[in-house]
């Protein structure tokens, strides 16, 4: 584990998944069989969902922690100081001896869409023992975490709740029981995800998450690009529309929108307002090259 002087054991929000590097490239097209296609200069950023929600919650005045794995390598100690440059807590964050750091290859096509392949480096993943040893005197009012992690840290999260408000996020590992999306306050997903954990094709976001609500979360958001984002939850459901935005990139959007929101969660706002706010984060994302930003701008939002 890393150290982050002055952090206090009390956090907002501690976001559970993966950091890696992002190799992000722009290219005119994508590559056609037997073709090359030319793109940008290749900037070298840290990246990962759970690290981007981190993030965005911090550059937002959170107290965020992290709790992930990555490599002892030169990658990995830049991710730590992305992270301490973000001032989220990185005690938690783990630096594996003789491990490569994982790596998300991004093409960004000129809609300002991306194209994402995860190099996953297997010896940095979570494992229970991780999980045990990270959550030991955590105090946190809220905990996210990537369903799509081996099913056996997820598991341990996931049976004995960490904190008051628990979001899980992604499309659940397929080894990953079921009944425990039960466990969740708040299931987020995009409306492609939702399709893939439905088994059905990309539909209305609001149908979707009456859907979802049904295998167990309480609260479930769905968010749909620039149409915003739909939810439902014990007290009703509803949906919260995203202006149109100029699109640069949708690198980490969906990121952005969810570290805003588990924010916010944990600061007991009401869900359709941290909804909106989260739409916000997303849309200012968008308007800009990669996954971070400095400063969000409540005028706007494109969730993706």
């Amino acid at each position: 584990m890393t150290d982050s002087s002055g952090a206090g054991e009390q956090v907002d929000a501690a976001f559970v998944g993966r950091a890696n590097i992002d190799l992000t490239i722009h290219v005119p097209h994508r590559a056609r069989p037997g073709r090359t296609a030319i793109g940008s200069a290749l900037p070298v950023n840290a990246g990962g969902k759970s690290l981007n929600q981190a993030i965005a919650a911090a550059r937002r005045g959170g107290r965020a922690a992290l709790i992930a794995n990555v490599g002892a390598d030169t990658w990995g100690h830049q991710i730590i100081t992305a992270l301490t440059d973000a001032r989220v807590d990185t005690r938690r964050v783990r630096l594996v001896p003789d491990a490569t750091t994982g790596a998300a290859i991004i093409e960004v096509t000129p809609d300002g869409e991306s194209y994402i392949t995860l190099a996953l480096s297997p010896t940095t993943e979570l494992t229970t023992d991780d999980i045990h040893r990270a959550t030991a005197g955590l105090a946190a009012e809220a905990v996210i975490v990537q369903l799509d992690l081996p099913p056996e840290p997820v598991t341990t999260l996931l049976s004995h709740r960490r904190a008051p408000i628990v979001v899980g996020n992604l499309v659940p590992n397929p080894d990953l029981d079921p009944r425990l999306l039960a466990e969740l306050d708040v299931l987020v997903v995009n409306q492609h995800e939702a399709a893939a954990i439905l088994r059905t094709t990309a539909g209305n976001p609001l149908d979707a998450a009456a859907a979802l609500q049904r295998l167990g979360p309480r609260t479930v958001v769905v968010t749909a690009g620039p149409n915003g984002a739909a939810f439902t939850h014990p007290h009703g459901s509803g949906t919260v529309p995203a202006p149109a935005v100029p699109v640069v990139d949708t690198t980490g959007a969906g990121d952005a929108f969810l570290g805003s929101l588990a924010l916010d969660l944990a600061r007991h706002t009401p869900l359709p307002d941290a909804i909106t706010t989260a739409v916000h984060a997303g849309s200012h994302t968008v308007g800009h090259s990669g996954a971070h930003i400095r400063h969000t701008n409540s005028s706007c939002g494109d969730p993706r």
